[in-house]
């Protein structure tokens, strides 16, 4: 078997003395630079407003990167002789390194690909995605951008894809279907109670009328389930029209004796 040691040592320099000293001090005025740009850069923005002081902020994680790589790029040429063949011994090694890192990123970006052809999801549809549903506002090629009720963004990469499944409302749609339930309790009337439920419905100011209007009764153990299936106007009215037919709902029901009940669940003791 043949001995390596000879090829490691012309891959490294021997260092003397003064080689450590530059080390060391390439070492400490980097972690100089980084704490300071840490504690420098936040007080800038604590005295700014708006944009500005979210521009500062986001410098600070990139101002650290680039103090990384600059310090490496010091470093690297004082340990390793830079000659031709220890290049490409050492970019091969990084190269390996850096494939096995990013390999779930070129996972998305592929996965990226695919759906610009299937398009499970577009700009304007409305999906729940890996736990998370909102309105999807960007499709980039590595990730989907996602505003929920909340007005929160959520950036779910397209990895996901391959492993859970994409809730899609609208699927390009205009229209969206919204479901608005009602558990009652089982002595009513319940043809009374599936009539006021559809007036209900045809009476909102967010109805969009070229859609049907449903009211679906289904029995249970516990008593009777009522669930209003109707289109509003537009879809980012969906939580307006779902919160005005629960309210007007509950109070037709009640005014014809209809009493709501939950569902008997067994809680955690």
């Amino acid at each position: 078997m043949p001995d390596d040691s000879p090829n490691l040592a012309r891959l490294f320099n021997t260092l003397d003395r003064g080689d450590w000293i530059e080390l060391a001090a390439i070492v400490v005025a980097a972690i100089v630079l980084i704490r300071s740009a840490q504690r420098a850069l936040p007080w800038i923005a604590n005295r700014l407003h708006g944009r500005p002081r979210h521009y500062v902020l986001a410098s600070v994680p990139l101002l650290r990167l680039v103090l990384i790589i600059i310090a490496l790029a010091l470093i690297l040429p004082i340990l390793i002789e830079p000659s031709m063949q220890n290049m490409v011994a050492l970019l091969g090694a990084a190269g390996l390194a850096i494939g096995f890192a990013l390999k779930d990123y070129v996972s998305s970006l592929i996965a990226g690909v695919v759906s610009a052809f299937e398009q499970p999801y577009r700009p304007g549809d409305w999906v729940e995605l890996d736990g998370h549903y909102g309105e999807v506002v960007h499709v980039g090629m590595r990730t989907v951008s996602l505003v929920t009720a909340d007005d929160d963004t959520i950036t779910v990469p397209h990895l996901k894809l391959w492993s859970s499944a994409v809730r899609n409302a609208n699927n390009g749609s205009p229209v969206l279907q919204c479901a608005t339930s009602f558990l009652v309790h089982p002595e009513h009337d319940a043809r009374h109670a599936r009539a006021v439920l559809e007036d209900v419905a045809m009476t909102s100011p967010y109805l969009y009328f070229d859609a049907p209007v449903v009211v679906v009764v289904r029995e249970e153990t516990w008593g009777t389930k009522y669930t209003i299936r109707a289109y509003p106007v537009d879809p980012r009215q969906q939580f307006r029209f779902i919160s005005d037919l629960t309210v007007r709902g509950r109070e037709a029901l009640s005014r014809i004796g209809a009493r709501p009940l939950l569902p008997q669940v067994s809680l955690p003791a």
